[in-house]
């Protein structure tokens, strides 16, 4: 395959799967700018690992792989040189918003909060188990077996229903 030919076969598997980008990207970064360097980062690690692609897999799964892959590393990179630049924490200067309903958070906005606090390869699951993603999928993308899939999912939605329950009393 040409040059041309490679990147623009490039280019439209992107453009067909650039969903999955963005919400890994969203679901690892919360500040914006942080979230386009991400975007930018699993855009040149697909580049990269394009030419080794598999074909007995989907382009769905090998992004998910290496999009989960350089989130988690990226994510880890960004809380280090957080706590060595900035020693006090975010929490300190950020102020709550007070348009919301009543003040209080939604059930999604709380569903969402817990899972961003999971430990990365919990939160790759739940991304995966939310985009209604198979076990024998989630499996291939995570690299461990569809057993520990099942039940590291069971786990992690017990413990969701656990904390959920006592944040909505």
């Amino acid at each position: 395959m040409d040059k041309i030919d490679k990147s623009d076969n490039f280019l439209s598997v992107i453009e067909f799967h650039k969903g999955i980008i963005y919400k890994i990207a969203n679901s690892y970064c919360k500040n914006v700018e942080d979230r386009k360097d991400l975007v930018q980062e699993i855009v040149v690690q697909l580049w990269k690992s394009f030419d080794a692609y598999d074909d007995n897999f989907k382009h769905s799964t090998w992004m998910y792989r290496i999009a989960l892959n350089v989130a988690i590393s990226f994510y880890r990179k960004e809380n280090s040189r957080r706590k060595i630049s900035n020693p006090l924490t975010d929490g300190i200067f950020n102020f709550p918003d007070k348009g919301g309903l009543d003040d209080k958070e939604t059930d999604l906005g709380i569903l969402q909060r817990m899972i961003s606090q999971l430990k990365d390869l919990d939160k790759a699951l739940m991304l995966l188990y939310l985009e209604e993603k198979n076990h024998k999928e989630i499996a291939e993308i995570i690299g461990i077996t569809q057993t520990n899939v099942a039940t590291k999912i069971n786990r992690i939605k017990s413990s969701l229903k656990r904390k959920f329950s006592q944040e909505t009393i």
